[in-house]
């Protein structure tokens, strides 16, 4: 198993609605990816989260399926959309169980 933690941190000018939208996209994947054993997004409330909003965590059956998900035409559409909106900056984390 491969547990994938991403972070991310938008701008000052997106939206509450923009960021749930980003979370709801996240959450969409789960069905639509192969290899995917579990999937959450939300918004961090942490008063520790350095800037970072949202946090998605995934969990994959093996690193091919970690390996197909990021060219995966589905999340690049994600990927586009969070730009679109204003992402600053992330960080990603990936570690085998």
């Amino acid at each position: 198993m491969i547990d994938h933690i991403v972070l991310v941190k938008f701008g000052e000018t997106t939206t509450e609605e923009q960021l749930q939208e980003v979370v709801q996209r996240f959450k969409a994947l789960k069905g639509r990816l192969s290899g995917i054993v579990d999937l959450q997004a939300g918004i961090n409330f942490s008063d520790k989260n350095q800037g970072y909003q949202i946090v998605l965590s995934v969990r994959f059956e093996n690193q091919e399926a970690l390996q197909a998900y990021g060219p995966n035409p589905d999340h690049q559409a994600v990927a586009a959309y969070i730009r679109e909106v204003g992402r600053v900056d992330s960080i990603v984390v990936d570690i085998e169980l």
